[in-house]
């Protein structure tokens, strides 16, 4: 069925698969990077098509083969990130979906954890539960912590419940028992009565979704996989049928929230990890730059159309978290502002988002103040100046009216614009009821858009024990490089990175990704009172299960072609204060020696103080949680390509050029609007050149104010430092 188009076999032919193909897919813009073995690289953006996103993928990847003579059989391997998972979650667009629970513990979803992310907001009100309460049922049973039955399965009220979702047109079914993380011989019975129902349901059990203590998080994340799971069958189903149809015939992998990449097979059954693959593939691509240019400090910010994300790179390496909210007006994984979003308890980058890109629409509310987003106006209709039917101004339109960005097309030509009706929308809708000039009201714009995305960095920074000043701030995404200065200005960072091709940084970054598989078992266990044996002898458990996963899908040693690639199994312990509620996720090495315990003890205390400024000296500690990430190492890492290497652009079939070319640019009420020059990225040299600048790219445009240099390093980023 669905998993065989996932898992295709290759077929026979004379063409050498020479291409790997990374996809991102965004709101408003879809990238495309093709890379051969050589570090050769093809790139492509288009339009997003919201209502079928796969057709832009489809489209783009024909018009790359029509001018490079590629065909399908040239491709061996395709990995995509994507967005419709999270915005079947934002827009509350996901299937019609039913939870089973154990009785009196219908309204979880509805109780939540009492908490509210915005303390003094008496209006403030907690996001609808993805289950109305007519569709949570109860079934009676009881299975107490230690896994055993207090309360046989009653399963007459089971054949009840599933009368009830039949009957109201149920297509997702979530279940959730209690304490079935230790024991899910309940959920499993309660699965077998489903299946032998008369609709074919999609099925998520919890003690497979996530065999984990905590019954609110472990609900609300089983109903999320099944509220979305339709969602992301279909459209991955669609996606795989196209590419089969241009002759793409290998395996599709699909980017996961935690930074790893899993089969297209596995993502339809556990759709939970693939939320925040976009980001995520943004953040790797970092993580590889801040290695290898020399920059092991980096705060990310990635800003498309539609969201802006950050997140923290410290000495080389991303940051990673247990559970994250998504929804909410800002996505996020802060361990102490909770409440505002969906609760998911996934691996995942540690990433923050905000409703603020290029599309954000602009607006004056009732109270006369000028609002930028979160509304955003997408790929269609589009800010105005696209001129395919956008009516509200945008973030773009001010950019554009500043004269930050060219004021006749984008992808060099391949997206024309229309200045004259950005500049119209802002003076009729914005500038003349503010009672303001027009580039006055476009700077405002500006300005706000950038305080607004600055909430996303200060989050994963100053609200987490860093300052930003300590950081290099790297800014990717279409619109990124555009707001980078002026937004470090404000965090009073002196050194602003833009990597080369920052529109499709983040497709790069699928290139760089392992294949991983995550599996957590709950043990609450005292430390004093656990020994380094025991815990191995747990780990061994569950690498046992981890290889036998890879060896279903093909990745054991010796028995495919995958089997060529290394394998490498990572272990972390969820730890805590005895007494707590939240935990601190720790790595630990691959042997736990016979003072393991004690040095566990030492850096949990250690972690602790430095994430929340306090150590308890001598309270006992537990492990709440053990996770082992299975991940799959491939020959791909031997030859990513440096960032100095040139890049082709495939838009017109050849690389382009820029000339240098001058326009006016307005930078505030200090500067006024001033002759800037327009050049190309290769018109840089090591030696700083001062501001204001304009730096046009074909995916996107870097803005350099008055009093900012910038520089172009040996690899080829360009660095903007502040001072003269």
């Amino acid at each position: 069925m669905i998993q065989t188009k996932f898992n295709a076999p290759k077929k026979s032919g004379t063409t050498a698969r020479t291409f790997r193909v990374g996809v991102d897919i965004g709101g408003t813009f879809t990238d495309i990077v093709l890379m051969n073995q050589s570090g050769d690289i093809i790139t492509k953006k288009l339009s997003s098509t919201v209502e079928s996103y796969e057709s832009a993928i489809i489209a783009g990847l024909q018009e790359l083969f029509s001018q490079k003579s590629i065909n399908g059989e040239s491709i061996s391997e395709i990995i995509h990130a994507t967005t419709v998972a999270t915005n079947a979650i934002l827009g509350l667009k996901g299937a019609k979906t039913g939870l089973i629970t154990t009785q009196g513990f219908r309204d979880v979803l509805e109780i939540r954890r009492l908490r509210m992310p915005q303390l003094y907001n008496l209006s403030w009100e907690k996001p609808r539960p993805l289950v109305p309460r007519f569709l949570r049922l109860e079934v009676d049973e009881r299975i107490n912590f230690r896994g055993e039955v207090i309360k046989p399965l009653d399963e007459s009220t089971v054949e009840s419940a599933v009368e009830r979702l039949l009957k109201h047109g149920v297509g997702s079914v979530a279940v959730c028992l209690l304490n079935s993380y230790v024991n899910d011989a309940h959920e499993r019975r309660v699965a077998e009565i489903l299946r032998g129902a008369s609709r074919k349901w999609h099925i998520s059990l919890s003690s497979e979704i996530l065999p984990e203590i905590k019954e609110y998080e472990r609900t609300s994340t089983t109903v999320i996989n099944a509220y979305i799971m339709p969602i992301v069958i279909g459209y991955l189903t669609r996606l795989a049928t196209g590419l089969a149809e241009i002759g793409i015939d290998t395996p599709l992998l699909v980017m996961q929230s935690n930074g790893g990449v899993m089969l297209a097979s596995s993502a339809v059954k556990k759709p939970i990890h693939i939320i925040e693959s976009g980001p995520a593939a943004g953040v790797m691509a970092s993580a590889i730059l801040s290695q290898r240019c020399g920059y092991p400090n980096i705060l990310t910010f990635d800003m498309g159309g539609t969201t802006a994300k950050a997140s923290i790179i410290e000495n080389g390496k991303l940051t990673r978290i247990s559970e994250y909210e998504v929804g909410g007006g800002i996505s996020l994984a802060s361990r102490l502002i909770r409440g505002g979003g969906y609760a998911l308890k996934v691996p995942a980058i540690d990433v923050t988002e905000v409703g603020a890109g290029g599309g954000s629409i602009v607006h004056i509310d009732s109270g006369g103040a000028l609002q930028v987003g979160p509304q955003s106006a997408g790929s269609f209709p589009g800010p105005v100046c696209y001129d395919i039917g956008g009516e509200e101004p945008t973030i773009t339109d001010a950019n554009l009216v500043l004269g930050y960005l060219n004021p006749d097309y984008l992808l060099s030509g391949e997206l024309k614009v229309n200045f004259d009706k950005a500049y119209s929308v802002l003076e009729s809708k914005i500038a003349r009821p503010l009672n303001m000039d027009v580039l006055q009201a476009a700077y405002g714009i500006h300005l706000i858009g950038s305080s607004n995305m600055m909430r996303a960095i200060r989050a994963v920074s100053s609200e987490r024990g860093r300052n930003p000043a300590d950081f290099v701030l790297s800014a990717f995404g279409g619109s990124g490089p555009v707001h980078a200065v002026q937004m470090a200005n404000q965090l009073e960072i002196t050194k602003v990175l833009i990597p080369p091709a920052p529109g499709l940084f983040s497709a790069f970054g699928l290139l760089f990704s392992d294949m991983q598989y995550h599996h957590v078992q709950t043990c609450l266990r005292k430390m004093d009172e656990l020994t380094s044996e025991e815990l191995q002898t747990l780990f061994a458990a569950m690498e046992n299960e981890a290889m036998k996963e890879l060896s279903d899908l093909g990745y054991a040693k010796g028995e495919t072609e995958r089997s060529e690639q290394k394998i490498e199994l990572l272990k972390s312990v969820d730890l805590r204060y005895v007494g707590q509620s939240h935990e601190l996720m720790l790595p630990i090495g691959a042997k736990i020696g016979r003072d393991g315990i004690k040095a566990l003890e030492a850096r949990f205390a250690t972690e602790h103080e430095r994430t929340y400024g306090h150590r308890a000296q001598n309270d006992p500690i537990e492990i709440v949680n053990l996770r082992l990430v299975a991940c799959v190492k491939s020959q791909k890492v031997d030859y990513i390509p440096d960032f100095n290497r040139s890049y082709k652009i495939a838009a017109r079939g050849v690389a382009i050029s820029y000339p240098d070319q001058r326009r006016k640019a307005y930078f505030g009420e200090e500067y006024g609007q001033l002759n800037v020059d327009v050049i190309a990225r290769e018109s840089l040299s090591a030696d700083a050149r001062q501001g204001p600048l304009i730096i046009e790219e074909y995916d996107s445009t870097i803005l350099i104010p008055p009093d900012w240099n910038a520089s172009l390093d040996k690899r080829g980023n360009v660095l903007i430092t502040k001072g003269q």
